[in-house]
């Protein structure tokens, strides 16, 4: 039954990712129906990840005081019907709004599935599980760009009418997602309520503030790759936009097979040495350096192919050890998983807000991407620096871990 689960949180993520990201390949379609530029089509994304973020912690509080399952088909419902109704919006404020509210509602999807994960799988295979979660939102990401740039292209779907059925799906699992999957009985299936000192705990604890940090960063560098990459090919290197939608799907692709090889090889490394440190910071660092000094490497006079091949490996060396923060918060949590997750993924929804803000910001005022990626190249080396401080040597909650 656990892998069942696991494949049934990896398919929401897809949804998810697709219904998310969407608007990402069909920013042209926008910007013209809504007369916006590209800074202002960059706001779409950033309200979104803030009405992510602020709505992080009250659901994953939520699902640890309700259990994951009836929290995630919840959520799923109400997100899938904002998602489904864009196409109603009449101005582009009145899109900012709904995509805001969106964003909170999808807020709870991963403290859930975290929270199914931390119940369902033992500890030398909750890296493996994690690293699946975290690898088929590329593979969402992935399909928003190939699925999207074709039903527009060549089906000749409007925009509108994607996101009809893009919610439609989201319904569809959340009603197969509660009539098969069984809520988790047992130590971390449902928390008790949060008290004074716990509260105190998660405010004054030094793991979790370098847990939030490399989130924070973490997620600002991957957020070019998710929600920048496909405009990025089409203004600096001339891609067609099913070109463009292409490429950026086989770098996802790549990012996705990162992470799944990443959380086996974690977690047979924690197997063969018995060293968290090394299999899950260590792994980290490794991989957010690499990156950096790839995505570096992209600014020097190079071709066309060889640039989507640095693409490509820097976002795979980037997940095999970003796998490391789901599968770190999962362990730090106990019973609180999801609190403690929604905290670290508050963080990195903040971040991602800020750097997403800063890409769009950065190539309107600059008329240039090289900015930009010497910005995300900074983050990442930020992020390797949060990840070697970080060393929880015990649960945050260790009354409460089993």
């Amino acid at each position: 039954m656990r892998y069942f689960v696991l494949a049934s949180l990896c398919l929401i993520a897809v949804i998810a990712y697709v219904q998310r990201l969407g608007v990402q390949s069909a920013n042209t379609s926008i910007e013209r129906d809504f007369q916006i530029n590209t800074a202002q089509f960059g706001t779409l994304g950033t309200m979104w990840l803030i009405g992510y973020a602020i709505m992080q912690i009250p659901s994953g509080w939520l699902a640890d005081r309700i259990g994951s399952r009836t929290a995630l088909t919840i959520y799923a419902i109400v997100w899938s019907v904002i998602a489904g109704s864009i196409g109603l919006c009449t101005s582009f404020e009145a899109l900012l709004v709904v995509w805001f509210a969106m964003g909170m509602a999808l807020a709870g999807v991963f403290p859930c599935a975290a929270k199914s994960i931390g119940s369902w799988f033992p500890d030398t295979e909750k890296a493996m599980a994690s690293g699946l979660l975290g690898s088929f939102t590329m593979l969402g990401t992935a399909a928003a760009s190939l699925i999207t740039s074709r039903l527009l292209t060549q089906a000749q779907w409007s925009w509108q009418a994607i996101y009809v059925a893009y919610g439609l799906a989201g319904v569809v699992w959340a009603i197969a997602y509660f009539a098969f999957v069984p809520e988790r009985h047992g130590a971390l299936s449902i928390a008790p309520p949060m008290t004074g000192a716990d509260w105190r705990r998660l405010v004054f604890s030094v793991p979790l503030r370098f847990l939030c940090g490399q989130q924070f960063f973490r997620a600002g560098a991957m957020i070019f790759f998710i929600n920048w990459f496909p405009k990025f090919l089409k203004e600096s290197r001339e891609f067609s936009e099913t070109d463009a939608g292409s490429y950026a799907a086989i770098v996802n692709i790549c990012a996705l097979v990162g992470g799944i090889l990443g959380g086996f090889f974690s977690d047979w490394l924690l197997r063969r040495t018995g060293w968290r440190r090394l299999s899950r910071q260590g792994l980290a660092v490794a991989g957010m350096s690499a990156c950096a000094i790839l995505v570096m490497l992209t600014l020097l006079p190079i071709g066309d192919n060889l640039t989507i091949v640095i693409f490509s490996l820097g976002a795979f060396i980037a997940t095999f050890g970003g796998v490391s923060g789901y599968t770190v918060a999962i362990e730090f949590g106990g019973t609180r998983t999801a609190t403690v997750f929604s905290i670290m993924n508050m963080c990195g929804n903040f971040g991602a807000a800020i750097v997403n803000q800063a890409v769009g910001e950065l190539k309107e005022a600059t008329g240039s991407w090289n900015a930009a990626i010497w910005a995300i190249a900074a983050v990442c080396i930020i992020d390797a620096v949060c990840w070697a401080l970080l060393n929880p040597k015990e649960p945050l909650f260790p009354h409460d871990h089993v």
